[in-house]
């Protein structure tokens, strides 16, 4: 029996070095991460009864919001961002940067070219979600990081339990530094009508 050849050259699936020069360590993946083929039903078995993922990720109306306390709102999209703060451990700085970071790549010419008919800006409304890490939430402000959006009615702005501290591996002094920590606040836009 003549064995057949490789599907690819062997000289593209193995690394060559220089004579001399140090190896790298080489990773291979567990057998569990290869790639097998699946077949899956395009719709899961309990697909009447759960939500998307879409729905699941939208903010939820409370009954205080259909009760007319908070005006509804139609979503058009989320904007999300992520802010740091590596030196000082000021977490409205963080929580600045986020909301910054998620609106800050979007252009949103809907509201003022009039592909909506008869809304604008004026119109424009905004529920601001931040995971901001508990033991800082106390120090948030609130009307510090409303002041990023430029436009638009605030409706909604909750802060839930998430983000991080971690260290920044370095404190330092003659930046405020108190210690090490850096803070990490993620930031959801839902922007609407």
């Amino acid at each position: 029996m003549v064995a057949s050849a490789p599907a690819f050259p062997i000289s593209l699936l193995c690394r060559t070095t220089k004579p001399g020069t140090p190896q790298l360590p080489s990773f291979s993946r567990p057998s569990h991460s290869r790639l097998h083929p699946r077949t899956r039903s395009s719709t899961p078995k309990n697909a009447a009864l759960a939500p998307s993922r879409m729905e699941a990720a939208q903010p939820q109306a409370s009954d205080a919001q259909q009760g007319g306390a908070e005006p509804a709102m139609k979503l058009l999209f989320v904007e999300m961002g992520v802010g740091y703060d590596q030196h000082g451990q000021d977490i409205t700085a963080a929580a600045v940067r986020a909301c910054k970071d998620a609106i800050s790549s979007n252009s949103i010419p809907a509201f003022r070219g009039g592909s909506i008919p008869g809304v604008n800006t004026d119109q424009m409304k905004l529920k601001i979600k931040l995971g901001v890490p508990r033991s800082t939430q106390h120090l948030l402000d609130a009307d510090r990081v409303k002041a990023v959006f430029p436009y638009g009615e605030i409706i909604s702005f909750e802060v839930v339990d998430g983000g991080m501290i971690c260290s920044s591996g370095v404190c330092l002094e003659a930046m405020g530094d108190k210690n090490d920590d850096c803070y990490i606040v993620n930031a959801a836009v839902y922007v609407g009508y």
